[in-house]
């Protein structure tokens, strides 16, 4: 089967459902963090590519897409409206990569780790299973969801490709 056709992508601060055949893509993940929710038993999944992690701290919370304690609800809940059991949802994680000169100590400006500790934190109060993940690192990944097998190829420029 020729996935390349089913592609759906997935831009900054937008989250999108299918299920399969599609193959739902993330190009140019850097301090953002790909989310994945996978329900295997119908083969449909979601993703969402998060930039920040709080809604609470910003004054513009017109796109909830856009931060890990809205995306990921809000991407569950279209999950559980197609028929998913969240006990059975499994997740995986990308990006939050330290992606400015800034010191990687200093909170603030690594947004990649505290998007990344953010989302672990929403996981965990919603009882979802994180099964898989590739994040941290100084460097961009570009991610390809196979809604068929539920695997992701994570490529990058100077790190080589992996799928988890």
């Amino acid at each position: 089967m020729d996935y390349e056709t089913n592609e759906t992508h997935v831009g900054m601060a937008d989250m999108k459902i299918a299920k399969a055949p599609a193959v739902l893509t993330s190009l140019g993940i850097g301090s953002c963090v790909g989310v994945i929710l996978y329900y295997a038993r119908a083969k449909i999944g979601g993703l969402a590519h998060i930039m920040l992690p709080d809604i609470d701290s910003v004054k513009n919370k017109v796109n909830r897409a856009k931060f890990a304690n809205t995306a990921i609800p809000d991407l569950l809940e279209k999950l559980e409206n197609l028929g998913a059991d969240r006990r059975f949802v499994k997740v995986k994680i990308m990006g939050g990569a330290h992606m400015f000169g800034f010191s990687k100590t200093n909170k603030v400006f690594n947004i990649g780790a505290r998007n990344v500790e953010k989302v672990r934190e929403v996981l965990k109060a919603l009882k979802l299973r994180l099964v898989a993940e590739d994040v941290g690192g100084s460097y961009g990944r570009s991610l390809y969801f196979y809604l068929e097998t539920g695997e992701v190829r994570v490529r990058t420029i100077a790190h080589g490709e992996r799928t988890i």
